[in-house]
């Protein structure tokens, strides 16, 4: 496919695309306004901690097809790491209750029948959720989360934490057609598609330096620190797009790609695709990073697996990297007027309510030297409303496509959803050609 490709957004939906296409022997350069490759998903020195975090956590499962195809492709499909089972520990703050969800490897949910393997206090009467949450998917309504669960502890202890981290919306306004379409992706194909996965070092090292290394083999120019200002079209297409040096002129058979956030794509696109629609509401993630003096031992499950769900609480997963808790905190516009120091404080005691017991000696009372992480632009917020702005990847312009988490991948905004968007402009490129 002859033609040179400009890719506006070093985000995981912008190197999905350049890998896709670089790797079909096509002309490509890469335009990241920011420093470096990775947008929310990459990792960095943090100076006050001492060491480097990821600026969130990011729980991933092996039914994620898109994520372990870029992988592949890239040569870092082993830099993720997890437990060998489906498994899932828990723990209820409210009243102590702790348990782990073992998932049966096949279709057939047998764990339901199993006390130790279900969440505690449920009935199976309760499984009906579920089977509304996926009639929801193919509906694609105007139906909620919670328009769709059922009271009981499968929903307290299980659905709606899950809503909320999946979504990073409530469940009073989350879709349930999304989070339905995430559910026949991974909980109905069996435990075999749910093995939970996570990078062993960072998001960095997994998903962003072997890709720009990959990309650099196949002679992709990676431009960081360079914004693009304005994109310029002409007679149905994109024919210049503005750099801080001056204007890049595209030639006939190139073409553009924007995997930008939606506010900066609707900026750009301004005047030139007058009836494009993106997302306009917005959720937070809220991450909180403890530094210990020393890496915590961790027992049991806690230590096979190396993450726990919290309910009951502000803090929602605890993820265990070493010597580092990394805390999240999903839909955390509620927390927007907390003080940060207040909310870590009550955070960390929660932690220590949680971890404690599955740990070889407490944690200290006191707690250690922290991080406050917020994004405050995380994701779209995944309502119905917000779902019908979301515009596919083709446009108007015959040489101009679309990706970002935001675009319309049939999923929220997800590490999975932003690979899926990136190939997806790569192959409406090649179609198109």
């Amino acid at each position: 496919m002859a033609g040179h490709v400009h890719i506006v957004g070093g985000g995981l939906a912008g190197l999905s695309a350049a890998v896709e296409l670089a790797g079909s022997g096509v002309r490509v350069t890469l335009y990241e306004a920011g420093p470096a490759c990775g947008g929310r998903a990459r990792s960095y020195y943090d100076r006050h901690l001492d060491c480097r975090i990821d600026n969130g956590n990011h729980l991933l499962l092996s039914a994620n097809d898109a994520v372990f195809r870029y992988l592949g492709l890239i040569g870092a499909e082993r830099s993720l790491v997890g437990p060998a089972r489906p498994i899932f520990p828990f723990v209820d703050l409210r009243d102590g209750t702790r348990w782990t969800l073992d998932l049966s490897r096949g279709r057939v949910p047998f764990w339901l029948l199993s006390r130790r393997r279900r969440v505690p206090g449920m009935r199976l009467g309760e499984i009906r959720s579920l089977g509304r949450l996926t009639e929801a998917a193919k509906a694609a309504g105007e139906k909620t989360v919670a328009d769709c669960l059922l009271p009981g502890m499968l929903s307290a202890r299980l659905l709606e934490p899950f809503a909320v981290s999946a979504l990073n919306t409530p469940c009073a306004t989350g879709s349930a057609a999304l989070l339905g379409a995430v559910i026949r992706e991974s909980l109905a194909k069996g435990g075999a598609a749910c093995l939970p996965r996570f990078p062993a070092e960072g998001l960095s090292e997994s998903f962003v330096d072997p890709a720009i290394d990959h990309l650099a083999l196949l002679k992709a120019d990676i431009r960081t620190g360079c914004r693009v200002s304005a994109v310029r079209a002409e007679g149905g297409r994109v024919v210049a797009l503005r750099l801080p040096e001056g204007d890049v002129a595209l030639g006939p058979d190139d073409a553009a790609i924007l995997a930008v956030p939606p506010p900066v794509a609707a900026g750009l696109l301004s005047g030139i695709l007058p009836g494009l629609t993106v997302p306009d509401a917005f959720e937070s993630i809220l991450n909180v990073h403890f530094r210990l003096p020393t890496a915590p031992a961790a027992l049991g499950t806690l230590g096979r697996a190396r993450f726990i769900g919290v309910v009951g609480g502000v803090a929602e997963w605890v993820f265990v990297k070493g010597d580092v808790l990394s805390v999240t905190v999903s839909a955390a516009n509620r927390y927007a007027d907390a003080e940060p120091d207040a909310l870590a404080a009550r955070i960390w005691h929660e932690v220590r309510a949680a971890l404690d017991p599955a740990l070889a000696a407490p944690l200290p009372a006191a707690m250690p030297r922290m991080r406050v992480v917020r994004e405050r632009r995380a994701t779209f917020a995944a309502t119905p409303a917000q779902e019908r702005l979301r515009p596919g990847a083709r446009t108007a312009l015959d040489n101009l496509f679309l990706a970002g988490d935001w675009t319309a991948t049939g999923l929220p905004a997800t590490i999975e959803g932003a690979m899926r968007s990136g190939a997806t402009a790569a192959q409406a490129l090649r179609a198109r050609r």
